[in-house]
């Protein structure tokens, strides 16, 4: 790693480290940063009021780590979308995980609101089952797996499960005020409840990111080449899209759906760089997008308080103008 390289993660990984505790002392009630780092396990001596000591360790921390896990999901299914369809502008929404995500959690909240506990396990089954339709649509046949009919399939895909979550909003419309959130991006304070069903899916796909990235750097030297290297193309590009599923739809499940991040955090992390090397790209844009993540929601909490405001909007509002510099950059 150069000197460049190692001076972004770095500065990486310390906005991270000031965001996560931003986020931890920001809220509806602010704390001093003094009484976060006593409250904190291993670290103070947790010497603040119980009623402190519950507002951080039962609510903000919960917050942040999912924060954390859902920024860094994010950034990788980005940074593996991007390395294996070697396309820059590959988010997840090309292979159909957010429209099925966004159906998923839909059914519960709208058809059957009693079950809302639910939400979280359909936006994951559901985004999974999106990106296998499209997998088989673009392997199906004679020439499959090019990465234009991938992108071809995740469209018409994309296009299906959208005019069914449309088609729902439609039939309860009632229900609908109960949704905004999950779509617009949301992170709970329901405590650590929510990681549960979700955190072995993420580690899956943490470990699974990890072996892809030797893959990847040589299927960016050429699908010739790869193969000459013992590779086969189709199968990285095809379980590294799975992969970068699985990550986007665990994101989906704890946070709603989020736009932008998975686009924008792998093209700065590759500029700042000044390397494409997926050993530098895919673990840096975990750090990247948790970091930005955890800025937007903080701001977010610190612009609406006390209301709890979804961070989506903000996401948005932090990553259009980095995306328009970004492009400008790139010409």
């Amino acid at each position: 790693m150069t000197l460049r390289q190692a001076g972004v993660l770095g500065t990486s990984a310390v906005v991270l480290v000031i965001a996560a505790l931003a986020s931890i002392a920001v809220g509806s009630t602010s704390i001093p940063l003094r009484d976060v780092v006593d409250a904190l396990p291993l670290v103070g001596g947790g010497d603040v009021s119980p009623a402190i000591d519950q507002i951080i360790t039962d609510l903000r921390i919960p917050r942040t780590v999912t924060a954390i896990l859902v920024g860094a999901a994010l950034g990788v299914a980005g940074a593996l979308l991007q390395g294996a369809l070697s396309n820059p502008l590959a988010s997840p929404d090309v292979i159909g995980v957010t429209a099925g995500s966004g159906f998923g959690a839909m059914i519960i909240l709208l058809a059957s609101p009693g079950a809302v506990a639910l939400v979280p396990l359909s936006a994951l089954v559901f985004g999974l089952v999106a990106t296998s339709l499209v997998f088989l649509v673009a392997w199906a046949g004679a020439g499959g797996g090019s990465i234009a009919r991938l992108i071809l399939a995740g469209i018409a895909i994309n296009a299906i499960f959208t005019a069914l979550t449309t088609a729902l909003m439609t039939a309860f419309p009632e229900r609908v005020s109960s949704a905004i959130f999950f779509i617009a991006g949301y992170l709970s304070n329901d405590g650590w409840g929510v990681l549960t069903g979700v955190w072995p899916y993420l580690v899956v796909g943490f470990l699974a990111a990890a072996f892809l990235i030797r893959p990847l750097d040589r299927l960016a030297l050429g699908d010739d080449v790869a193969q000459s290297l013992g590779q086969r193309p189709r199968v990285v590009r095809l379980v590294a899209a799975g992969t970068a599923a699985l990550l986007a739809a665990s994101a989906a499940a704890l946070a709603g759906l989020l736009g932008f991040l998975g686009l924008v955090v792998p093209h700065a992390v590759r500029l700042a760089g000044g390397t494409a090397s997926h050993r530098f790209v895919v673990p840096t844009s975990a750090v990247a997008g948790a970091a930005l993540l955890l800025v937007a929601d903080t701001v977010s909490r610190k612009v609406a308080a006390p209301y709890d405001f979804p961070v989506g909007p903000f996401m948005v509002v932090l990553g259009v103008p980095l995306f328009l510099w970004l492009l400008r950059r790139a010409v």
